[in-house]
């Protein structure tokens, strides 16, 4: 039987924060955007969640977080819909995914004024304008995919399209950053971006190992993404990616996300300046067209609870023990920004940056303008996703 450490650890930190935190609804509440266009801005999430997903649709929550999407501004979310390093290579991961597709289309039906499925760049302009939230189907692994190529095709009929390569593990496809081997893609590897170039889903190289990062830059036809790191430069740890990486993505039109996890750091829980210090460091070596914001994260602000207390310092414990993150570090560290711990977090930071001086065309293309441009591209362009291109709609 499955101890209590063990279930945090399968609930993975994300979880933890929607099954044990609840939200906090003081800070729900938006009256006037903090950075003025932002209401017309084209906002997403490079790698987000909703805890609609945990919710039966009577739970007492489930109008919080529905509150908590609509103040968060955000037009699009990429989705994890599996595998997060937690499948090994067989049919129950298969069935899994399929199963777990069908439950984010039975809530996207149910909250049909809040929510909207994703599957072209006019979708993202659609959500923009009626006040949705976008949600764009992911993956953060291909171990779902077994061995089957054909399943890039079956997924994508079902409404994914953005993939992930690898998690943190090795698998057939490629090494993770956590494996010491720093082996890069395999031959099946190169074929699965091939075909999911050929099938217009976006490649994401988040999580990679630094070689499978350059390599699958390299292989793809198309711009690809890493949708949530940080930069090695400011921070030497194997989840975020170093220059030479951020420049190849950028010189072949891709984007990287910041993350808003403890990488940020090597020491001490990051804030919202350490944010903005990768945001800084990116744009400096990939230029604006090529920076975006993958939090990691979901959207309602945590309630951080005597509880949630608790259960965050026993995942942060296991996670140090796994390797996950540095031994070290302080036992309260948090995958989310406590500064920025409100729903209308890309607005606020929006104004923190321009406050910095930057300008408002290159804010509206880091809050999502740039991912935008990928996904149009990948997807197909339309009349509706040139507008996207510009990060604010005209």
């Amino acid at each position: 039987m499955a101890n209590r450490r063990d279930a945090l650890k399968t609930l993975g930190a994300g979880a933890l924060a929607l099954a044990a935190g609840r939200f906090a609804t003081a800070q729900v509440a938006v009256q006037t955007a903090a950075w003025p266009p932002y209401p017309r801005t084209v906002a997403i999430d490079g790698a987000g969640g909703t805890g609609l997903f945990w919710f039966e649709n009577d739970d007492a929550a489930v109008r919080s977080e529905l509150d908590a999407l609509r103040a968060s501004g955000l037009s699009g979310i990429v989705l994890t819909l599996a595998p997060s390093g937690r499948f090994w290579l067989d049919d129950a991961a298969f069935e899994k995914t399929k199963a777990t597709i069908d439950t984010w289309d039975r809530i996207t039906a149910r909250y049909p004024d809040h929510l909207l499925a994703v599957r072209s760049g006019d979708d993202l302009q659609r959500a923009q304008r009626e006040g949705k939230l976008g949600l764009i189907y992911g993956f953060q692994g291909t171990e779902s995919l077994g061995e089957d190529l054909d399943r890039i095709a079956l997924f994508r009929a079902r409404g994914v399209r953005v993939i992930q390569l690898t998690h943190n593990r090795r698998n057939l496809v490629g090494d993770g950053c956590m494996e010491p081997g720093n082996a890069g893609l395999s031959n099946f590897g190169r074929q699965v971006v091939e075909r999911l170039n050929a099938e217009k889903i976006v490649v994401d190289l988040a999580h990679g190992s630094a070689r499978t990062m350059a390599e699958g830059i390299a292989a793809s036809r198309a711009p690809t993404l890493i949708s949530h790191t940080g930069c090695r430069a400011l921070a030497d740890l194997p989840r975020n990616t170093d220059d030479a990486t951020l420049r190849a993505l950028a010189e072949k039109g891709g984007v990287a996300g910041i993350i808003f996890w403890p990488y940020l750091r090597t020491d001490t829980q990051p804030m919202a300046i350490d944010v903005i210090r990768h945001i800084e460091h990116a744009l400096n070596v990939c230029g604006e067209d090529h920076v975006g914001i993958g939090t990691d994260a979901g959207i309602a602000p945590i309630e951080r609870t005597p509880e949630y207390e608790k259960d965050n310092r026993e995942w942060v414990a296991g996670a140090v023990e796994d390797g996950v993150f540095e031994r070290g570090r302080p036992p309260d560290l948090y995958t989310f920004i406590p500064d920025l711990n409100r729903a209308d977090r890309f607005d606020v930071l929006a104004m923190m940056l321009s406050k910095r001086g930057h300008s408002d065309a290159r804010i509206a293309k880091i809050l999502g303008g740039n991912f935008a441009r990928v996904m149009g591209e990948v997807w197909g362009r339309t009349a509706g996703a040139q507008s996207l291109m510009k990060g604010v709609r005209t």
